[in-house]
């Protein structure tokens, strides 16, 4: 008889290199995508950065900064709002070429993306014995995809130099207990104001020290700027600060807070400020509680990502590109979906929940409010339950968010937001 043929060994989904070729057409495919993404950014053409390099020029020629103006087909006039902090931060950039210029942003923000998402993964692939290279760079990818990064990147913006920030000091300074704890969310704030919101998370931890060296620092920062320009600053915190015709339309669709979403269901009449008030006041409050529980339960990322979802909610103006704290919800969500034992009653359950809100959540952030929508340039109201969910989805997802995010249980004794030693959380 001849003999049987014998059989090629079968290639099985668990052999290392099927598991590396899979990895890599996941990375491929990731990356193919962005361009995609950032083409209707590029329209943009790093509109704010050469509106602060303007401002620059302005402003060294002698003449006040915050005269500084120019039309904008949307907003109608533009002008330079940052605090004199920012300004002085901002002015040796305009002794450089513009091309240089939006060259260094560019490259700072996109290091501030890899930075930041590394703290953010790191953790998380020590915890579940995730694949760390093929991770990392999946959710840098992943963050590079996000409307929020893509505005920032293709306006020129400074929000991730805020992040880097508020990340260091509040997910290692604080925790770690370190001295220089409270000194990013203090220069942040000093440079933007809106990080704020994170000196009042850390009253409402009880961390009294961290919030006393950032409101210092904040103060300090802003003395010293006071001190090259006080004019300029004086003008700024007595009347600029208060101008709320400078910072732009509030009911345009790009305004994802609250007042936002008020002012497109009155305009072209402006909301009542009272009712605002109110509902941000509720917000603030059931949310900071959420974060300070989480902190009490050292669990700091999942209460900073609390803090920053209510301060977008909250403040008047809330641009896409200022809500960066939908990657650290994405991040909780999915490290709570793995730990939830399947398991255990209602665990699938759970997981599922927990799997579904995160993917929602990347799939929302991804494909965005404005980038692929022209909202025009007319404030109309909105007039159905249909445009009402598009044209607020991010107000909408933060509200979800501050209520569905979960916290960590508080520990039995102390009030820390020190980490275990073992880095891990119980949720």
């Amino acid at each position: 008889m001849p003999a049987e043929p014998i059989a090629p060994p079968s290639v099985t989904a668990d052999e290392p290199g099927v598991r590396r070729a899979r990895r890599l057409v996941t990375v491929l495919a990731l990356a193919a995508v962005l361009p995609a993404l950032y083409l209707p950014g590029l329209k943009h053409d790093f509109l704010d950065l050469k509106i602060y390099m303007r401002a620059m020029d302005w402003w060294a020629a002698g003449r006040p900064l915050y005269d500084y103006v120019q039309p904008d087909r949307v907003q109608g006039e533009l002008y330079f709002t940052y605090p004199p902090l920012s300004a002085l931060l901002l002015r040796p950039f305009a002794l450089l070429p513009l091309g240089l210029t939006i060259a260094v942003f560019t490259i700072l923000t996109m290091l501030g993306v890899v930075v930041t998402t590394r703290w953010l993964l790191a953790p998380v692939v020590a915890r579940h014995g995730l694949p760390r290279v093929f991770t990392l760079t999946v959710g840098v990818l992943l963050v590079f995809a996000v409307e929020s990064t893509r505005e920032t990147i293709t306006f020129g913006q400074i929000n991730m130099l805020l992040v880097v920030l508020i990340l260091a000091d509040l997910l290692f300074a604080v925790p770690q207990g370190r001295r220089w704890a409270g000194v990013g969310v203090g220069l942040a704030t000093a440079l933007k104001l809106y990080p704020g919101i994170f000196i009042v998370y850390l009253l409402a931890a009880r961390r009294w020290r961290d919030a006393a060296v950032a409101s210092a620092t904040a103060a300090g920062a802003t003395l010293l700027a006071a001190a090259v320009f006080p004019s300029d600053s004086w003008r700024f915190f007595t009347h600029e600060l208060w101008a709320t015709d400078r910072v732009g339309r509030t009911d345009y669709t790009g305004n994802q807070s609250l007042f936002g979403l008020l002012s497109r269901l009155t305009a072209p009449a402006e909301p009542s400020r009272a009712w605002w008030l109110a509902v941000a006041l509720l917000v603030a409050g059931y949310g900071l509680w959420r974060a300070a529980r989480a902190a009490r339960a050292r669990d700091a990322l999942t209460g900073l990502t609390l803090t920053g979802l209510v301060g977008a909610l909250v403040s008047p103006i809330t641009w896409t590109h200022h809500i960066y704290w939908f990657v650290p919800a994405v991040v909780v969500l999915t490290d709570t979906a793995l730990a939830t034992d399947p398991a255990a009653p209602a665990g699938a359950r759970r997981r599922r929940w927990l799997t579904g809100l995160a993917v929602l959540t990347g799939a929302l952030i991804s494909y965005g409010v404005v980038s692929f929508h022209d909202w025009g340039v007319a404030p109309v109201p909105t007039d159905s339950p249909g445009e009402f969910l598009v044209r607020n989805t991010y107000v909408l997802l933060s509200l979800l968010l501050v209520a569905a995010l979960p916290v960590a249980h508080p520990p039995a004794t102390g009030a820390s937001m020190a980490p275990d030693h073992d880095g891990e959380k119980s949720r």
